[in-house]
């Protein structure tokens, strides 16, 4: 043994790092309640929250229960909601006919928070898998092998004119169909809605991580259609470059703010994207990473709380601007406004 041994050293990066005082100082990225993004499930009918079995704390709200919600939330001090509606079987066909119901649940949902919390920000989901009978996010051909792209993107443009209608901030076009972002952006301005802004789902890959987001909205494809993947519109996990045009090309189609889903498996894409573009960028840490997490911790194997604020400022570091996290309000409530 040497205990008198000495490097000589001129750089010591654990000088830094010595005391909290001095982390704290040079802290790189900072996690923070307003970078936060709240999805929330809503269902019609005056019953209790519906607890969905696969996503540990979260439940599907009430009319009246969501707006509740909402006023919490906007009470710690997030930015925004995300709002998922959840059909009645019965109320679903092959062309998700229900989507353009000037009535339907998700276009009440927003006319109802924004009476009651005018200052919190609403986005709406822009894609026909809620609305239809076999789990797609467009129309089918005649075969059901193929989701009928330009007509999709028709009925997707009526979508968010009506959703712009009743006072949402970002309609968030999920589908991933080609050309949606640009025919979207004329049909909203055609319609006077210059105003609402576009948050495109520009790269989103055909993920297993989605399953129990599924489960929540109910939209789990359908017998009938094993012939169509969503690998047929939904992007490759092992293309990055691919990435980069998605986003480009919504970029240039008038986005006003791009999305990776889903986030943690893919940080590099994050990076590539922030670094690709000036657009404000979202991530979205989806259902599978949050079960998965609740699923470990409960297990004993991770802690909870440390693991939730780590899997953020992770996504955070990669670039992203703003979160989609089923954390939100938990993070909120230690983070604080």
């Amino acid at each position: 043994m040497t205990p008198n041994f000495k490097l000589d050293l001129t750089q010591r990066p654990r000088r830094l790092r010595r005391t909290p005082s001095r982390r704290a100082l040079v802290t790189e990225t900072v996690l923070r309640t307003a970078d936060l993004i709240a999805p929330l499930f809503v269902v019609d009918g005056k019953g209790a929250p519906e607890p969905i079995g696969s996503m540990p704390g979260i439940c599907r709200f009430n009319l009246k229960d969501l707006v509740k919600e909402c006023r919490q939330l906007h009470k710690l001090g997030i930015p925004a909601v995300a709002i998922f509606p959840k059909l009645d079987a019965k109320l679903k066909d092959a062309v998700g006919s229900r989507a353009l119901d000037p009535d339907t649940l998700v276009l009440r949902a927003v006319r109802a928070i924004k009476k009651a919390v005018p200052e919190l920000a609403v986005i709406t989901d822009v894609a026909l898998d809620p609305y239809t009978s076999h789990g797609h996010d467009g129309v089918l051909t005649e075969a059901l092998d193929d989701v009928e792209n330009d007509r999709t993107v028709g009925i997707l443009c009526e979508m968010a004119v009506l959703q712009a209608a009743a006072g949402v901030d970002f309609v968030a076009p999920s589908d991933m169909m080609d050309g949606r972002v640009g025919a979207i952006r004329k049909a909203l301005d055609a319609a006077g809605y210059t105003n609402t802004g576009i948050l495109a789902y520009s790269v989103k890959f055909a993920s297993a991580y989605y399953g129990p987001f599924r489960d929540a909205v109910g939209s789990a494809q359908a017998a009938g259609t094993h012939l169509l993947s969503k690998a047929t519109y939904q992007m490759n996990p092992a293309n990055r470059r691919e990435a980069l045009l998605e986003a480009a090309l919504d970029d240039e189609q008038g986005a006003d703010i791009l999305m990776v889903k889903p986030a943690g498996a893919y940080l590099d894409i994050i990076r590539d994207v922030r670094n690709a573009s000036n657009k404000p960028l979202a991530a979205y840490q989806v259902s599978g990473e949050y079960s998965q997490i609740h699923a470990a911790a409960k297990m004993g194997w991770l802690d909870l709380a440390k693991i939730r604020a780590e899997s953020l400022l992770a996504i955070k570091r990669a670039g992203a601007d703003m979160i989609l996290t089923y954390f939100a309000k938990d993070m909120a409530q230690i983070l604080g406004k």
